[in-house]
C-alpha cells in the first residue's frame, strides 16, 4: 500500500513543524503551506490524501479554504485546527465540510487518533493504472506503448505515459492544467505557460488516434482542463 499524504497548513511554523515531524514520525507523507497564494495553490492543485487546515490565519480566511476544498473536492478528507473553543465556530467548520476538529492546543497522540481514524473511514484514494482500454486498442502505460488491434504498437515517452497515467488515475474528471503541471511536471503553476501540456495532449491524440476536432478519449473541458474518458467495456 502506498504511504499517505497530508497536506499542513498552519501559519505558526513552530506548531507546523511539530506536526509535520509527528506525521513523518508515525510513517505519513507530508506537505506544507504557510503563505496565502502557496495554501490555497496547494489546498486545490496538489495531489495527497488528507487536509489538516488551521482555521484562524492571519493574511487569509481558513474557512474560506475550506469552502473552496470542499467544491473543488468534496471527497477529499479534512481535519480542522483552531484555537477557537467555542462551539458555533466547531459546528460552522463541519457544516463546511470538515471531517473532524482539533481545538489547540492538542496532544501529539490525540492528533494522528484523528488522522488514522478520518483517513480509515475516508474514500480509497484511486489506485495506479497501468493499463487501460481505448476504442481500438489498449494502452500499457508500464511498457509505455499503445498496442491497436491491427497489431500496429506506437511508443510512449516518459513524460507522455506519465500524464496518461495521472489522467487515468483521475479519469471522468477535468483536471486543470494547473494541477497536471504542480502534479506530472512536479513545478508551481505560477507564472510558467501551459502551452507544453496543451502540445504533449496534441501529440497523445495523435498516437491514440483520437480525433483532434472531435475527441472521444482525451477531452478538452472548457475552463477546466482535460478529460481521459477510457473504454470500461473491457480490461
Amino acid at each position: 500500500m502506498a504511504t499517505q499524504s497530508v497536506l499542513v497548513i498552519e501559519d505558526d511554523s513552530a506548531i507546523r513543524r511539530g506536526i509535520v515531524d509527528a506525521l513523518r514520525f508515525a510513517g505519513y507523507q507530508t506537505l506544507e503551506a504557510a503563505d496565502a497564494v502557496r495554501r490555497v495553490s496547494m489546498a486545490l492543485e496538489r495531489s495527497f490524501d488528507l487536509l489538516l487546515l488551521d482555521l484562524v490565519l492571519p493574511d487569509g480566511d481558513g474557512m474560506e479554504i475550506l469552502r473552496q476544498v470542499h467544491r473543488r473536492r468534496p471527497t477529499l478528507p479534512v481535519i480542522i485546527l483552531t484555537a477557537r473553543g467555542e462551539e458555533s465556530d466547531r459546528v460552522r467548520g463541519l457544516r463546511d465540510g470538515a471531517d473532524d476538529c482539533v481545538v489547540k492546543p492538542f496532544s501529539v497522540r490525540e492528533l494522528l487518533a484523528r488522522v488514522e481514524a478520518v483517513l480509515r473511514r475516508s474514500p480509497q484514494r484511486p489506485a495506479e493504472v497501468e493499463r487501460f482500454a481505448v476504442a481500438g486498442g489498449v494502452v500499457d502505460l508500464a511498457r509505455r506503448e499503445i498496442r491497436f488491434e491491427d497489431g500496429t504498437q506506437v511508443e510512449l515517452s516518459g513524460r507522455e505515459a506519465e500524464l496518461l497515467r495521472y489522467l487515468a488515475v483521475h479519469a471522468h474528471r477535468a483536471v486543470s492544467r494547473e494541477e497536471i503541471l504542480a502534479n506530472v511536471w512536479q513545478i508551481s503553476p505560477r507564472g510558467v505557460t501551459t502551452r507544453t501540456i496543451d502540445m504533449h495532449v496534441a501529440r497523445l491524440r495523435e498516437k491514440l488516434r483520437d480525433d483532434p476536432a472531435r475527441p472521444k478519449v482525451l477531452l478538452t473541458v472548457r475552463g477546466r482542463g482535460y478529460k481521459l474518458m477510457p473504454r470500461t467495456d473491457r480490461g
